[in-house]
Order: C-alpha cells, then sequence, then structure tokens
C-alpha cells in the first residue's frame, strides 16, 4: 500500500505484462494531500513496445494512513503540455512585472 508520497507510482501490471510504465515523477506537494505529476508510457501490444511519453497530475488524500487517489487530469499530448507550460509562463511573467 501506499504510506507515503515516495510509494506512489502510476505503473500497473496485468498478466505479467507492465501495461503502464512510470518514467519519472515529481512531487508537487506533501502532507494529508499531496499532488504528484508522473510522466509515463503505455504497453502497445500490437507493437510489442511502450509508447510515447504521456503526463498526468494526481491527487492523493491520507485516509487511515494510506494515500487514495482523489482525482487526476491527463495531458493528452506533448503539444498540450506544451500549450500548459507556455501559459503558466505567461501567467507568472505576468504576476511578477504586477508585484514590481
Amino acid at each position: 500500500m501506499n504510506s507515503t508520497v515516495d510509494e506512489l507510482t502510476v505503473n500497473y501490471e496485468e498478466e505479467g505484462i507492465l501495461k503502464v510504465k512510470e518514467v519519472d515523477k515529481e512531487i508537487l506537494s506533501k502532507g494529508a494531500w499531496a499532488t504528484v505529476l508522473f510522466r509515463y508510457q503505455e504497453w502497445i501490444a500490437e507493437t510489442d513496445s511502450y509508447g510515447p511519453d504521456k503526463y498526468t497530475i494526481r491527487r492523493y488524500k491520507k485516509s487511515a494512513g494510506e494515500y487514495r487517489q482523489q482525482s487526476k487530469f491527463t495531458i493528452s499530448s506533448a503539444d498540450q503540455a506544451r500549450r500548459i507550460i507556455d501559459a503558466l509562463e505567461r501567467w507568472l511573467k505576468t504576476d511578477e512585472n504586477e508585484q514590481e
């Protein structure tokens, strides 16, 4: 089970095959509520290989000593990821300029 944030993963195995393989993760927040950004790949049986990188942000709530997933958002493509990055950078730059 997942009693610490570091133990959280998106790895998923079925019938001896790792169907979802975690490539990397970034813990964005810890505590009673945790937020984790995962980079992962899905197994494609037709090609007998893993597909392109995908990304998901997941929120977990700690209850009775265990983290349980509460919500998730899957970034559907590299293009969508870049658009999210661009928007955040633009907003953060605007926020910085307003604080000066």
